[in-house]
């Protein structure tokens, strides 16, 4: 028997997006009529949990104004080490690494995405069953999330976009994805 849901969605965007933002802060203005839009797609929920990163909260308290906003430090975007807050233009070609190496890598001083989403994986669970949840969190913490399913390398292939939706559902054993990288018409 199905339990309640996981609605994943993604910060608004950022105010630079020309750099590489994981660990860093950085700002978002939550667009009102995108953040009502948003809001109408995901109906009740039961509790909203963010990353402490203040473009997360920022958006959480958008969404969810009535709401009290938890804030997990495990739901933080993945550690890119001396990298974080460079420039797009300026991070090292990874072309040749893809899948599971590509997860495997580690960022300098960073972590790699298979170790973030070692620690995003056990969150999962005890989330599903206060759901549906809304968790307000990153593009990586997100894959995170649907690596539980696909695998770690498979998850790296998976768009999402600022404010957008990815929904999964937590069944005994593991998780169904029902959508992914869901925006409001």
């Amino acid at each position: 028997m199905p339990r309640p849901d996981l609605l994943f969605i993604r910060h608004a965007a950022v105010t630079d997006p020309t750099r590489l933002w994981g660990r860093s802060e950085v700002d978002t203005v939550p667009d009102p009529a995108s953040i009502a839009a948003m809001r109408a797609m995901l109906g009740e929920v039961a509790t909203v949990v963010s990353s402490p990163a203040r473009r997360c909260t920022r958006t959480a308290r958008a969404l969810f104004p009535e709401a009290d906003v938890a804030e997990d430090p495990r739901l933080w975007e993945q550690d890119f080490g001396c990298h974080d807050g460079a420039p797009l233009a300026d991070l090292p070609d990874l072309g040749p690494l893809t899948g599971d190496a590509l997860a495997a890598h580690r960022w300098e001083g960073g972590e790699s995405f298979a170790e973030l989403c070692a620690r995003v994986a056990p969150v999962l669970a005890p989330l599903a069953a206060e759901g549906p949840v809304a968790v307000i969190a990153h593009a990586g913490t997100i894959r995170a999330a649907l690596a539980t399913v696909t695998g770690p390398g498979a998850a790296l292939a998976f768009e999402i976009a600022p404010l957008s939706l990815t929904r999964m559902t937590a069944y005994t054993g593991g998780f169904a994805i029902g959508c992914v990288n869901a925006r409001p018409r």
